[in-house]
């Protein structure tokens, strides 16, 4: 994903999550913050220590930008929202994490 379609600062993390609302599911926990007049959505992961070694997480990371890139057509433009893996993601090939994805991205309204 290009740079503009990421939450990099921490202000931005830190606003999306005191000022967002969640959902969750048993793999993933999505924060979303409404930005209007966004030409595009940002989008923010976090995946823990728990999760795994530096391979697992950057494994993890990958799948869910890959996910999201299939699914990015479908998600609403003014959005910030962050996605943080649970530590049984680690377990999960990428077709598991695609539907676990949808399903809690569903759950929040995002798409």
């Amino acid at each position: 994903m290009r740079k503009a379609y990421r939450v990099k600062t921490e202000e931005d993390f830190q606003r999306v999550f005191h000022k967002g609302e969640s959902c969750a599911n048993r793999k993933f926990v999505v924060y979303r913050l409404a930005k209007p007049g966004q030409a595009h959505f940002r989008v923010g992961l976090s995946v823990g220590k728990k999760v795994g070694n530096a391979v697992m997480r950057n494994r993890v990371k990958r799948m869910l930008r890959a996910s999201l890139q299939e699914l990015a057509p479908a998600i609403e433009a003014e959005l910030d929202f962050i996605v943080i893996a649970r530590p049984s993601v680690s377990t999960c090939d990428s077709k598991e994490v695609m539907q676990n994805l949808q399903h809690v991205l569903k759950l929040a309204k995002i798409i």
